[in-house]
């Protein structure tokens, strides 16, 4: 993936704004729950070991979120309840996060996506991460080793707006120390595949 890098403080993103393609977020079939997301939400019960048909079944919900219940029992040859039973326990175990729809930002209005790093604050992790949380566009957050401590995917209207979430919201947090945004061009989406049966193994 080809990116500009800039430092932050007084930026600008440049006048072209970059394309976006989708990116993935879990998927899952609509009947089976999804436990609400956020730090409120108590914290999973550990794993219990998964089986060939409990990957093979992440397999398919990766690879079509819209799938029925009945379409994966078939898939997998067991019976309805068992696979039904299966789904809820891998939401249960936290195995299955949530669900949702792999979206392309740019035919969604969001043409400019980037990756922004942050160095905060010594033991400031839980506040940034409640505060990078609410901004509009973010869609993944980390704590990371090495020259920085903070990686963030946002996906914005445009340039402006990129530059808006970054010099106003993003470096207006108490605990962030410096910024540097990387403008992403161009992405593809390595999800899961029918034509990688290693997939999970």
């Amino acid at each position: 993936m080809a990116a500009e890098q800039m430092a932050d403080r007084g930026e600008d993103p440049g006048r072209t704004a970059p394309s976006a393609t989708p990116s993935t977020a879990p998927a899952g079939p609509p009947a089976a729950p999804s436990p609400p997301p956020g730090p409120a939400s108590p914290t999973p019960p550990p794993a219990r070991p998964l089986d060939a048909i409990d990957r093979d079944i992440l397999r398919i919900l990766q690879t079509d979120g819209r799938a029925s219940i009945r379409s994966v029992a078939e898939r997998v040859h067991v019976s309805r309840a068992n696979a039904y039973a299966r789904i809820n326990r891998l939401v249960e175990d936290g195995v299955i996060r949530g669900f949702g729809a792999r979206v392309d930002h740019e035919r969604a209005g969001q043409g400019a996506s980037a990756y922004i790093t942050l160095k905060i604050v010594q033991n400031s992790w839980r506040t940034v991460r409640e505060q990078l949380q609410a901004l509009p566009g973010a869609t993944h957050i980390a704590l990371v080793s090495g020259d920085f401590d903070v990686l963030l995917l946002v996906h914005t209207p445009d340039n402006r707006a990129l530059r808006e979430l970054v010099l106003t919201r993003i470096q207006s947090i108490p605990e962030v120390l410096s910024t540097r945004t990387l403008l992403v061009f161009e992405e593809t989406d390595l999800g899961p595949r029918p034509d990688r049966p290693a997939e999970l193994a």
